[in-house]
């Protein structure tokens, strides 16, 4: 989704359900989702939805909910992160799928490409390698003239002038 157009975005993903604009360049779309839990049928004599819960839960998996937070940067997509109890019982993030569905299966012609390797670059296991944010995205006019105050013994605010 690096490098697609807000447009692009919205016709593949869908409505954001929230959005922030940080500097003139520069907004945040923020995706939901929630899947449900599969529901296994009661059985006395093998309690399968008990032994699925009890794999789900030890396995790390068993999560229901994904939050897609999308940086744009001058209406691009410039920085994709998941957060939610969002793991599957292989790999993480697996239930982002629901909201990232749209765009993997009808790719929109201003994505960035992936390729290489039998399974490509996106794993279950691990992001793809994206390229830093531009400091005009990252930054804020207020925040370059300040920095953290590193000093444990200072007096001072946690958050100062740049010197």
């Amino acid at each position: 989704m690096i490098g697609m157009t807000s447009y692009d975005l919205q016709a593949c993903a869908g409505l954001p359900s929230a959005t922030k604009q940080l500097n003139d360049t520069t907004q945040i779309f923020v995706y939901t989702g929630t899947q449900p839990q599969p529901s296994y049928g009661g059985s006395t004599l093998i309690p399968i939805g008990d032994i699925a819960t009890t794999i789900a839960q030890l396995s790390g998996g068993g999560g229901t909910t994904c939050s897609a937070i999308i940086r744009l940067d001058n209406d691009r997509v410039s920085d994709v992160h998941y957060t939610g109890n969002n793991d599957e019982m292989i790999g993480t993030d697996g239930i982002c799928s629901i909201i990232t569905r749209g765009c993997a299966r009808e790719p929109e012609g201003t994505m960035k490409r992936s390729s290489g390797g039998l399974f490509g670059p996106v794993s279950a296991f691990h992001p793809p390698k994206t390229p830093n944010q531009s400091t005009t995205a990252t930054y804020s006019t207020q925040a370059g003239a300040t920095e953290l105050n590193t000093d444990k013994n200072s007096k001072d605010s946690v958050i100062i002038e740049r010197k």
